[in-house]
């Protein structure tokens, strides 16, 4: 995956995008990002502008966000999604994962209150171009957070969900879904929901229509 960074510049009252590959600071990459249209990942000095989301992307991290958010009305326990960033240090990478929940307090990066620090669990929405990097390296990277002790996968083309909880230092339980009379039990909080209630108003021949027309 080539590196690509992009800056904007004032001409004549129009914004110009510069496309260049270059090797950006984390300073450099925040202030791009807040005056930038669309979200970046940062990677160890290297910016990747995030792909656009589907409406059934957007459905499933909304049916999972608004189930926790009532299901931790009365707990101490918040829940963020897709535009609050995610900082870690020892990977050195900016992202901005689809659902995060936090015990207590959100631990904010540089008293950014865009940026935390301190995620319990992290959700993601598998796309087709980035599911084999949420499955590794992305997967490699959230580990090294010492809050974090769970993970979901959510594919949208399919019923189908992969749970990693942690049960001890670098031991990690596996557990998947595909059945939509199962419900998803997380370990990390006290939380359940069912495959039913993830899938909420989800059509998936509108996906395979749209993947069907990726490849023409």
């Amino acid at each position: 995956m080539a590196a690509i960074a992009q800056e904007s510049t004032l001409t004549e009252n129009k914004t110009v995008q510069v496309t260049e590959q270059r090797c950006y600071s984390p300073e450099e990459y925040l202030a791009l990002e807040e005056v930038a249209d669309y979200k970046s990942e940062y990677i160890d000095g290297e910016i990747y502008p995030m792909a656009g989301g589907s409406t059934n992307h957007n459905q499933i991290a909304l049916n999972f966000s608004t189930e926790l958010n009532f299901a931790f009305k009365k707990l101490d326990y918040r829940v963020y999604m897709g535009d609050v960033r995610l900082w870690m240090p020892k990977k050195r990478i900016y992202t901005y994962p689809d659902v995060m929940i936090v015990i207590g307090e959100p631990e904010y990066f540089n008293n950014r209150t865009d940026t935390i620090t301190n995620p319990k669990a992290i959700v993601e929405v598998l796309s087709k171009s980035t599911q084999g990097y949420d499955r590794s390296g992305k997967f490699e990277a959230y580990r090294t957070i010492a809050t974090v002790e769970e993970y979901v996968l959510i594919d949208q083309t399919e019923i189908h969900v992969e749970q990693f909880y942690k049960t001890g230092k670098k031991r990690w339980s596996f557990r998947e879904y595909d059945a939509e009379d199962e419900a998803i039990a997380l370990n990390s909080v006290p939380f359940q929901i069912s495959l039913a209630d993830v899938y909420n108003k989800i059509k998936f021949e509108e996906i395979e229509v749209e993947s069907e027309a990726e490849t023409e």
